[in-house]
C-alpha cells in the first residue's frame, strides 16, 4: 500500500482545490535516513533522474574522449534536452565524429519542447532523451553488442547501465524493479532512499564505493556545472537549478526529482504522486530552506517557476499554494 503524504495544498479563494501528495527522503553521506515524509522504503521509478547515472559508464570508458566529444557535449548524456539549435547542433557533432545516424535511435520522431515554425518536420535528435540513447549506443558499440540492440534489457549496454545505477544507488542489482520507460528504453525502480543515496555520491564522490565510478563522478559532475543547458533548456528547472555550485540534480517523467548537496553532503529523493512537475520548484525550496541551504539565487529561481501567489489568464491573484508537509525524523 502506498505510503505518499500531503505535500502541497492549491487554494482557489479560500477554498482547498487541489492537493498534491508525495514522498520526501533526505539522506546523509553514509546514506542512512534522517528526514523524511512517506516510507523512505517505497520504490519509485527513476525516469530520467537516472540520466547523470547513466552517463557514467559512458565517461569511465573514455568514449567521449574516443571519440573526440567535448566536455559541454558529453553533458546531454545526462540531460533531458529541450530540442534547441545548439542541442540539435551538439548532436549532429557528436554523431558525425561517431560514425553514428540518426536512424540508430530507437524512439519516434518527435518536435523540440521550445517554440518552433509550424511546419517543421520531426526528428529523432529533438526528442528530450536523445543524448541519453547516444551514449548507449556508443557504450553498445564499445561492449561488442549489436548497436541496433542498444535498447533490449538484455543488451551489453542496458546490463552495465542497470549494474551503474544500482552501485550508485547502493541497492541490490537483482532487487532493481525493470520497466519500459517512455522512449523506448528500460527504466529502473528503487527505493526513496535509494534515489537520494545515489545522488548524494554525485555529490560526494569520496562515498562511492566503485573507484572507477569515483573517479568518473569527479570528472563529470563538474562539468553539468560549467554546462547546465545541456541538462534541459533556457530557463528550466533542471538547467537553473544546475548553476547552484552546491547542487547536482535531475527530474524525470512523473515529478521524480534526485538533489545531492555537496557541501552539507546530504541526498535528497522527491517523488509527486500524481505526477505533477509543477510542483517541483516550491517542494524542494522548502526542503532547502528545512536544510539551511544558504543561495539568495538559487530560490529567487525557484519561487520564479512555482509562485505561492496563483494568478489566473489576466495576472490576477486568484488563489494561494502552500507546503504542507512535515519532514519526520529517519
Amino acid at each position: 500500500m502506498a505510503s505518499f503524504e500531503p505535500l502541497v495544498y492549491e487554494y482557489r479563494g479560500k477554498i482547498l482545490d487541489l492537493v498534491h501528495m508525495g514522498y520526501i527522503c533526505v539522506v546523509d553521506e553514509n546514506g542512512k535516513v534522517l528526514w523524511h515524509v512517506g516510507d523512505p522504503e517505497e520504490m519509485v521509478f527513476y525516469r530520467s533522474a537516472s540520466k547523470p547515472l547513466q552517463a557514467l559508464p559512458v565517461i569511465a570508458r573514455g568514449l567521449d574522449k574516443k571519440y573526440g566529444i567535448t566536455p559541454e557535449e558529453s553533458v546531454l548524456f545526462a540531460g533531458s534536452h529541450t530540442g534547441d539549435s545548439f542541442h540539435v547542433a551538439a548532436l549532429e557533432s557528436m554523431y558525425k565524429k561517431a560514425d553514428l545516424s540518426e536512424d540508430m535511435l530507437c524512439m519516434d520522431p518527435a518536435l523540440p519542447q521550445v517554440p518552433h515554425p509550424m511546419d517543421l518536420k520531426p526528428r529523432k535528435f529533438y526528442h528530450n532523451c536523445s543524448g541519453k540513447h547516444t551514449g548507449a549506443l556508443l557504450l553498445q558499440r564499445e561492449l561488442g553488442g549489436e548497436i541496433r540492440d542498444y535498447w533490449k534489457v538484455d543488451s551489453p549496454a542496458q546490463k552495465e547501465i542497470r549494474r551503474v545505477v544500482a552501485a550508485m544507488s547502493e541497492f541490490d542489482e537483482d532487487k532493481v524493479e525493470i520497466g519500459l520507460d517512455g522512449c523506448g528504453v528500460p527504466v529502473f525502480a528503487v527505493g526513496m532512499k535509494n534515489i537520494a543515496t545515489a545522488f548524494k555520491n554525485l555529490a560526494c564522490p569520496d562515498k562511492i564505493q566503485d573507484e572507477p565510478l569515483a573517479q568518473t563522478a569527479r570528472e563529470f559532475v563538474p562539468r553539468i556545472h560549467q554546462y547546465p543547458h545541456m541538462m534541459r533548456g533556457i530557463g528550466m528547472l533542471c538547467t537553473d537549478i544546475n548553476r547552484d555550485p552546491a547542487i547536482v540534480a535531475k527530474g524525470g517523467a512523473n515529478a521524480v526529482y534526485g538533489i545531492g548537496l555537496k557541501e552539507m553532503r546530504l541526498g535528497v529523493s522527491i517523488k509527486m504522486a500524481d505526477g505533477v512537475e509543477k510542483m517541483w520548484p516550491m517542494v524542494i525550496a522548502e526542503v532547502l530552506r528545512f536544510l539551511g541551504h544558504e543561495n539568495p539565487e538559487t530560490y529567487a529561481m525557484l519561487e520564479k517557476l512555482c509562485p505561492r501567489v496563483i494568478v489566473n489568464d489576466n495576472g490576477d491573484p486568484a488563489g494561494e499554494r502552500r507546503c504542507v508537509f512535515q519532514l519526520k525524523k529517519g
